[in-house]
């Protein structure tokens, strides 16, 4: 089979007339469910816009919490919010702003736009896009409520202990944060699964890495960074939370612990993830200023080097915000030149659109209001932040509202601006309406002049010496003016916004239109398109289609280019090699279903039940989950309705594919770097905490015998070695009877493993609770049993599918797949028994 995907003679892929009746079966296959079961819809339009809707919402409502912050402030010595009351709304703004808005509304979209900007139908995992928000949203609503009963956390957005352990925070409002900002977390994780196997693998024919849009390529470096900052949060919430219910003293002192490891943690993630919502907006940056200016990307392949470099450079920052706390001048200094050198690429980002602006000529439109607003503001923030890398200055300014003020004209400006100059920009894909430009200009004026005003008095207020995280103040402080100013910028800012939420819900209720191409732009989201996405996927042969083939838009509409219709009747698109984007196979893709909220809402009400001590309730709630997941996943994994199908005049392509070359296949792997992440976190408090000690371990532990470790590992790896025997048995399509005593019996491998384990720390004398050495050592071992009980649930499921004739040589994903877990875990057991068995022996 020819896989250069030939082209027709006048060179379209498919140039033969289209058949009656085609369309028509296409918008049937993708049509939007109606009603109420709109909610079933798993299409990335659908998903995506109430993505953003939702994102928008907590938004709204970090921006009253910040207002009522702001009133607070305006005067000394106020009282409308007593201390306790403040310390909620304070740490709920911060939040709700960084978890429930900035990352989500990245992710969501993402999720709207990028299928269209690739010229895919709709991304790899469409369940798993619809799982991702419903867990978002039924998550975050459920955790902004606590606010009005009294059980919000009030520990700050960083909840640092001790401050945030039982002796200080006694209720449930730390727990709320923990679980519920540890559970949405995830649900941001399988986000960036979902957009890296979309990039990688649904591109356009044609469209090469160096020809992909640098909005998705920015989006790739997220999802990328995501996957390895993220789990470091999980990671440190389940420590906080385990202390909490079991007394484990991860960061008490005065047994073995370290507050600063908490620090470590939440900053490995914290300071990544300050580039993770900036990086998605450069992206859109760089999309929408090339349309403004009427010109290409000046240096546009130095910019996506640009943001590959910004991805690297952020993860050696995380000591950034820990300058004061004694980590020692070697790596404070380390620390402090990464923090200023990571401005070297972000520059070359902000040249290269000056550039293209000065190269072209710009047009004064709403869109292009709120970029240069933009650069305006995020310059200034990337001056301070410089500022703060300086060590001197840093130990002067720090927790003081000059941070705060650094904070927000990187976080708004750099993200904020870009997302309405987004909304602007790409609402009219919508509805086909365009939002009022003469009302533009007031929105801009008030939410650009109120943002300043609001925000540079803080620089003084800072450096006059105010603290960030007080309630009020003393007049004498000299301080009051310069909060009155702020308080008034706050609310101008909130009325532009007022203004522009009137403005979108009128556009958003007139009658739909054709969107067109109102602004010119180059990118193939502006293609016509309707719930299939676009009536063919085009072939791309430049970084500009739509400049530099004027006619591509009606092609496409007229079928001429790759997979004109259906091919199996079902919802398809077609998978392209990573790199070059040739044709590899075409992906069929699930429909619509109830399956992932019911899934979501289960695990919601798990996480959140279980905090309010609802044990019965909450683990009905989790075995709701499981029973939604696992029936999502039976319904996926079955045997293609035909072996090839056609997707143009010329070429013939396999119905979906196995093992590596499968978009599941590399899911799951992303989905292991993920989980190892977590474990790493883990091992990282355990060295962290063992190289605090004189001894190693230290006085009430002991070390278990050797048997019980290499015992554990030996059966683990039997394991292992059975279910790649059942993985290969399935391929060569041998006995299912065979296969079957293979996965029980690698079952029965892991569960001894696990105990032979457990029984040799046990015997030893492992006592968490005594102190934090051993603590993390139960973390570690808990998780690998968390691990072998998923093993214990997998198991059942594959000699389910294996009774019920869908595991078989056409149909094995689902083995692929669950032999990656299993490796995995056998590794993951192995460096367990390594790390905590023979490491302190060989440190000895």
């Amino acid at each position: 089979m020819n896989q250069r995907a030939p082209a027709c003679a006048d060179g379209l892929p498919s140039a033969l007339p289209r058949p009656d009746g085609e369309l028509a079966q296409l918008k049937a296959i993708w049509e939007t469910p109606r009603g109420w079961r709109f909610f079933k819809s798993v299409n990335n339009t659908n998903i995506g816009l109430l993505y953003i809707g939702t994102a928008l919402l907590f938004f709204l409502l970090a921006g009253i919490l910040g207002l009522l912050i702001r009133l607070q402030l305006a005067v000394p010595d106020n009282t409308l919010l007593g201390p306790a009351a403040y310390n909620q709304v304070f740490t709920m703004h911060g939040t709700v702003m960084m978890f429930l808005f900035a990352i989500p509304v990245v992710e969501a979209i993402a999720v709207y736009l990028l299928p269209g900007m690739l010229g895919a139908r709709d991304l790899p995992f469409p369940r798993l896009s619809a799982y991702a928000y419903w867990a978002y949203a039924f998550g975050g609503l459920a955790f902004f409520c606590t606010l009005f009963v009294g059980l919000s956390p009030d520990g700050g957005w960083f909840m640092y202990p001790p401050l945030t352990g039982t002796k200080y925070s006694p209720g449930m409002n730390a727990d709320f944060w923990l679980l519920g900002i540890g559970f949405i977390e995830i649900s941001a994780i399988a986000g960036a699964i979902e957009l890296i196997v979309g990039i990688l693998f649904t591109r356009a024919p044609g469209m090469t890495l160096s020809r992909m849009p640098v909005y998705a390529w920015a989006m790739l470096v997220v999802g990328v960074m995501i996957v390895f900052a993220f789990p470091a949060i999980i990671a440190s919430t389940a420590l906080l939370e385990m202390e909490r219910a079991f007394d484990w003293p991860f960061f008490i002192a005065e047994r073995g612990g370290d507050p600063l490891l908490w620090q470590h943690l939440f900053w490995f993630f914290g300071h990544p993830e300050v580039y993770i919502i900036f990086l998605p907006a450069a992206g859109m940056v760089s999309t929408m200023i090339p349309t403004i200016a009427g010109q290409p990307l000046v240096g546009r392949s130095m910019v996506i080097a640009a943001l590959v470099g910004v991805g690297f450079f952020s993860f050696a920052l995380w000591a950034h915000h820990m300058f004061t706390a004694g980590l020692g001048l070697m790596s404070m200094s380390f620390v402090s030149v990464a923090s200023m050198a990571v401005a070297v690429p972000t520059s070359i980002q902000v040249f290269a659109w000056i550039a293209t602006l000065w190269r072209g000529t710009i047009r004064i439109n709403a869109p292009a209001l709120f970029l240069l607003g933009f650069m305006f503001i995020f310059v200034l923030g990337g001056l301070t932040g410089v500022m703060v890398a300086v060590l001197p200055f840093d130990w002067q300014v720090h927790d003081t509202y000059f941070i705060v003020a650094h904070f927000h004209y990187v976080l708004i400006g750099g993200m904020v601006f870009p997302v309405f100059a987004a909304m602007y920009y790409w609402l009219p894909l919508v509805n086909g309406n365009l939002l009022s430009e003469r009302l533009a200009r007031w929105i801009f004026g008030l939410m650009f002049g109120g943002f300043n005003i609001a925000f540079f008095p803080m620089h003084l207020t800072g450096l006059l010496g105010m603290p960030r995280r007080v309630y009020t103040y003393g007049a004498e402080q000299g301080w009051g003016l310069l909060n009155m100013v702020s308080t008034v910028g706050a609310f101008l800012f909130a009325g532009g916004v007022l203004l522009f939420i009137v403005d979108a819900v009128r556009a958003l209720r007139r009658p739909a239109g054709d969107a067109g191409n109102p602004w010119r732009a180059s990118t193939l989201e502006w293609l016509p398109s309707e719930d299939y996405a676009t009536r063919s996927i085009p072939q791309v042969d430049s970084a500009d289609p739509l400049w530099d083939r004027p006619a591509l838009m009606e092609e496409v509409e007229a079928g001429r280019h790759w997979l004109p219709g259906t091919a199996t009747g079902l919802r398809e698109t077609i998978a392209t090699s990573p790199i070059a984007a040739r044709p590899r196979y075409l992906m069929v893709l699930p429909g619509d279903s109830w399956w992932p909220l019911v899934a979501a809402a289960g695990t919601a009400g798990f996480f959140l039940l279980l905090t309010m001590k609802l044990h019965v309730v909450a683990w009905l709630c989790g075995l709701t989950a499981i029973a939604g997941v696992l029936a999502w996943l039976w319904q996926s994994d079955q045997p293609p309705p035909q072996a090839t199908a056609r997707v143009s005049d010329r070429l013939w392509l396999p119905v979906n594919a196995t093992g590596p070359a499968s978009q599941s296949w590399w899911a799951t792997l992303i989905m292991l770097v993920v989980d190892a992440m977590v474990f790493a976190s883990f091992l990282f408090a355990f060295i962290h905490l063992s190289m605090r000690l004189d001894i190693c371990p230290p006085a009430g532990a002991a070390l278990p015998q050797p048997l019980w470790p290499l015992l554990s590992s030996g059966l683990l790896a039997a394991g292992s070695l059975l279910i790649a025997w059942a993985r290969r048995a399935v391929t060569a399509q041998a006995s299912q009877r065979g296969l079957r005593i293979a996965v029980a019996a690698a079952a029965v491998c892991a569960t001894a493993a696990f105990a032979a384990e457990w029984h040799g720390q046990v015997q030893a004398g492992l006592a968490p609770s005594s102190q934090a050495w051993s603590a993390t050592v139960a973390a570690m071992l808990s998780y690998q049993g968390l691990h072998v009980l998923l093993l214990l649930l997998i198991a059942p499921y594959l000699l389910a599918r294996s009774w019920s004739g869908r595991l078989g040589a056409a149909s094995r994903a689902t083995i692929d797949n669950c032999a990656l877990i299993w490796h995995y875990t056998t590794l993951q057991g192995l460096v367990f028994a390594a790390a905590v068995n023979w490491l302190p022996r060989l440190m000895g």
